[in-house]
């Protein structure tokens, strides 16, 4: 395994694949699209993953290497293949799942590495996913322990997923992230409250959680931050795809706060971001940085 030198800003864990849409097959996964992002944004992000010995893994390791994002924690595994997932869109541009297993990230291994590269990121970004199989989510919990801003993409896919481990993951995290469903149905685990701003809250009192965002699809997010609320109301886009739109958003929450911008320039530029990618085939288009900053004064212009 490679050394680095600078340590990096932000550390993603998890899954990365391969979609494979009716279009074709595009690069995926959640951390490894956040990833991809943070690096537009200069934000020195790593990836923690495990790629098959194949055409496809030597493929995606290629794709990150030409962009410059680091695959110094790109594991090896002789044995499974990597990973890929089925996608299809349903009539509403949704986007319906079906996640391969058992796959090469299904199986990230522990080592000291590992656990030094988080130690010194600021930011440590995981999800559910790379939680389904015991060996994954046993390095994951390891790492948590030497994590500093712990953020959590719940990121819930049937069947890959279970209260234990939902609760477990939440009680590590410092800032949770999840999609409306999502917070229907885990705040629905514990309470029977209606109303969104109810159900976060009962969630956020169970988990001891001082900052959470619930992203809203067409209709913006809400971030709750130590106490205060802020809303924004979105961008209008044809959408293409909404896949990898909510893991745009996250890596524009996180580029702002690395920046030390204030909640509401960061969830204004989150919005921004998502909405872009949205219009976009696919979780990782080519852009340019400045692109976003204009799609976004444009919409404010129109509002």
């Amino acid at each position: 395994m490679l050394q680095h030198t600078n340590p990096h800003t932000v550390i993603c864990f998890g899954e990365v694949l391969w979609d494979i849409l009716p279009s074709g097959s595009v690069p995926g996964g959640a951390p490894m699209n956040v990833a991809y992002h943070l690096h537009k944004f200069q934000k020195n992000p790593a990836l923690i993953t495990r790629i098959g010995d194949d055409e496809k893994g030597k493929e995606l390791t290629h794709i990150f290497s030409s962009i410059g994002v680091s695959t110094d924690f790109f594991q090896l595994d002789n044995e499974h293949e990597t990973g890929k997932v089925f996608a299809n869109m349903n009539d509403q541009h949704e986007v319906v799942y079906d996640i391969v297993q058992p796959v090469a990230w299904d199986f990230i291994s522990w080592n000291e590495s590992l656990q030094k590269a988080v130690s010194e990121a600021e930011y440590f970004i995981f999800g559910s996913l790379a939680a389904r199989n015991n060996i994954s989510r046993n390095t994951l919990f390891q790492l948590l322990e030497s994590a500093n801003k712990k953020v959590l993409d719940i990121n819930l896919r049937h069947p890959h997923f279970n209260q234990k481990i939902i609760e477990e993951l939440i009680s590590k995290a410092d800032f949770l992230k999840l999609n409306l469903a999502e917070l229907e149905f885990i705040s629905g685990l514990y309470s029977n409250f209606t109303h969104l701003k109810d159900r976060a809250e009962a969630l956020m009192d169970k988990f001891h959680l001082a900052k959470m965002v619930v992203t809203l699809g067409a209709g913006g997010a809400i971030l709750f931050w130590e106490g205060k609320e802020y809303k924004h109301n979105g961008y209008t886009v044809n959408v293409k795809d909404t896949i990898g739109s909510g893991d745009a958003f996250l890596a524009g929450l996180i580029s702002k706060w690395i920046d030390n911008s204030s909640p509401e320039s960061a969830l204004q530029f989150a919005s921004g971001l998502g909405a872009f990618i949205a219009g976009k085939t696919g979780a990782c288009p080519d852009y340019e940085v400045g692109e976003i900053d204009n799609f976004i004064s444009m919409n404010e212009m129109k509002n």
